[in-house]
């Protein structure tokens, strides 16, 4: 019966995204609200980029309504779940809305990194506040349990960077969509093996408005008016999911079954673009520039550079990351947690290697 109540969930948020989205693009042409292409930037056209504001609300309504229909058919949810649910999923939504307020504000008329960071800091400090905070490691290093003052920093600290990862791995079409959607469907299914059917709910109803949107950014033509970016309101909505579900799968509590390697399950689902950041902002201090001035650097960028059109790119990366996701989930019962981890940095570490020889043979 859970499946059927996460099944629509993602019927809702498809179906609603499906009507959402082309009211977007009309109103957007009408405005003239659009993407202008530049120098770093890989479209050539002026593209509508507010389709991520089709996101939250639609998260928001199909989660709602799949709780009603589950209550009044008699379902419900156990009390003993809901005493510690009600406030991680309530202040998920507080933290949803200011980050939703503030990448509207930025897709309209430009925000400031720093302010944007000081945001992302505040809602990240928000899961703490109803107990939910990275407490531990699983033997990651040869650490186990955290107290409280090591997991709360650096829950608001994972929550910042894989917000910021989202962000920045935008960059060509159905990129942040494709994997955040990988992501998201491994966390449904480790989910709902668990019992934990509303935190799989919230995963596939994200699945269903990043569908319809998929559609129109990778196949909608911007000749036709039918192509539009999620812009930042809408890869902060995915980042602050992703944390929220990976912060969520990782921790220890009594009331979620222990599985072993948990910190890194959760976070192998986040490997491309939380590996990528962080290759970047090396390479930048390296090149005496600032971590957070934009350049042609990221992963999307590198196959370009290697020849790849836009989707033979899009669909590598994205096949990369299921590689990693299915790699560290199906070895993590016979390999040890640090190992696993080393094992993906070394393998990344390869294919960066990899991609620069061929960007080398390519441009002799």
């Amino acid at each position: 019966m859970n499946i059927l109540f996460i099944l629509i969930a993602f019927a809702i948020s498809a179906y609603v995204a499906w009507l959402i989205i082309p009211r977007i693009l009309l109103i957007s042409f009408r405005k003239k609200l659009f993407d202008i292409p530049d120098d770093r930037k890989v479209h050539k056209r002026a593209v509508p980029r507010l389709g991520g504001v089709s996101f939250f609300p639609t998260i928001l309504l199909s989660c709602c309504s799949v709780l009603v229909i589950r209550t009044l058919t008699g379902y419900g949810i156990s009390s003993l779940p809901a005493s510690y649910v009600l406030p991680e999923f309530l202040i998920l939504v507080c933290g949803m809305v200011l980050l939703y307020l503030t990448g509207i504000a930025d897709d309209l008329v430009g925000v400031r990194y720093r302010q944007k960071f000081v945001i992302q800091i505040i809602c990240a400090s928000f899961f703490p506040i109803a107990g939910l905070w990275v407490n531990d490691l699983y033997g990651l290093f040869g650490i186990g349990l955290l107290p409280h003052w090591v997991g709360i920093p650096l829950t608001i600290l994972t929550v910042v960077f894989i917000t910021n990862a989202i962000n920045l791995i935008d960059g060509i079409d159905g990129l942040a969509s494709g994997l955040s959607s990988v992501s998201l469907l491994v966390f449904g299914f480790l989910f709902l093996e668990k019992g934990l059917w509303i935190y799989s709910m919230l995963a596939f109803s994200t699945i269903g408005v990043l569908v319809p949107f998929f559609y129109y950014n990778v196949f909608g033509s911007a000749e036709h008016a039918r192509k539009i970016f999620m812009g930042d309101t809408g890869s902060l909505t995915l980042g602050y999911i992703l944390s929220f579900l990976a912060i969520k799968y990782s921790q220890n509590t009594e009331f979620i079954p222990v599985t072993q390697g948990a910190f890194v399950i959760a976070f192998s689902t986040l490997i491309v673009p939380a590996f990528d950041v962080v290759r970047v902002v090396i390479v930048r201090i390296c090149n005496s520039k600032s971590p957070f001035e934009p350049d042609k650097n990221h992963i999307h960028h590198q196959f370009l550079a290697m020849g790849f059109t836009v989707r033979q790119a899009m669909l590598l990366i994205l096949l990369i990351s299921c590689v990693f996701s299915g790699v560290n989930i199906l070895l993590m019962p016979y390999v040890d947690n640090t190992l696993m981890l080393v094992g993906d940095i070394l393998a990344w570490m390869g294919l960066n290697l990899w991609w620069c020889k061929v960007k080398k043979k390519k441009n002799k």
